[in-house]
């Protein structure tokens, strides 16, 4: 009975969801290059939450998503002068789009509100991917393309960290909330200029005269989320006490015969 007691209250501590929204991609060239975001960027994904005690503050658990991600690079651009006799550059852009496999390692700290119908959370990541199948734009000539992925020139194994934050209401064994995420990319999207250096080889898909020494790529994402409880009773932390802990009292038994006979000794001494 204990042991199926266990069960039941492992399991209640468990949700599975299911998420999507939209939000931005950028990425951070090195050396700087003149770039802006990508806006229309999907995604969406499952989670798998467990929920701890209040001791270990929060949820853990993992997602796996299917995220867009991007860049727009200012590959040319034309020269005016204003009033002032200073040089203004109008710039075209390269848009590339593709698709990453996302794996978000994560940590929630939260709180719960209005008798534990409100959860609002923060949330930390750490993250894994692949990157898969693109494409390719450029705004001032409007041709368009298909992007082959190299595995001399692209990298299709990325990983970096993720931070958020959001909220949900409780209804039932439901959670239906909204969450704000940001990925950070430390791995490069494209190999630097030690590996590959020019697009000498390569067609229009790459417009970069010499490929950037660093290259990650950022994300914004906002989405609706939806989760469901696998027991109806509800978290073990709603109504979990810790056991107060008893101060352990000193207590001395002297023994009739045996303390007197040891007192006097002390006296006489």
């Amino acid at each position: 009975m204990t042991f199926g007691a266990g069960l039941r209250a492992a399991r209640a501590q468990h949700t599975l969801g299911v998420y999507g929204g939209y939000g931005t991609a950028s990425a951070r060239f090195y050396p700087a290059q003149e770039t802006r975001m990508v806006f229309g960027r999907y995604n969406f994904g499952l989670s798998w939450r467990y929920y701890s005690l209040p001791r270990f503050v929060g949820a853990v658990g993992a997602d796996l998503e299917l995220l867009q991600r991007g860049f727009s690079y200012g590959y040319t651009y034309t020269t005016t002068t204003n009033e002032d006799g200073e040089e203004e550059r109008e710039y075209s852009f390269y848009t590339r789009r593709f698709n990453s496999i996302m794996l978000p390692l994560v940590w929630q700290p939260h709180v719960y509100m209005a008798r534990n119908h409100v959860r609002l959370y923060l949330e930390a990541a750490v993250t894994f991917s692949y990157n898969f199948s693109g494409d390719y734009a450029y705004e001032d000539t409007g041709a368009t393309g298909h992007y082959g992925m190299r595995s001399e020139r692209d990298n299709r194994f990325g990983y970096g960290l993720a931070g958020g934050g959001g909220f949900a209401l409780i209804f039932g064994r439901y959670e239906l909330g909204v969450r704000a995420r940001y990925y950070f990319g430390y791995s490069d999207i494209l190999r630097n200029m030690n590996r590959y250096y020019d697009n000498a080889t390569d067609g229009a898909e790459n417009p970069f005269t010499r490929t950037p020494l660093k290259s990650p790529i950022d994300n914004l994402a906002f989405s609706v989320t939806l989760a469901y409880r696998f027991n109806k009773e509800g978290f073990t932390e709603w109504t979990y006490k810790p056991r107060r802990r008893e101060k352990m009292k000193k207590s001395f038994q002297f023994s009739q015969k045996g303390d007197m006979v040891n007192i006097d000794a002390m006296r006489n001494h």
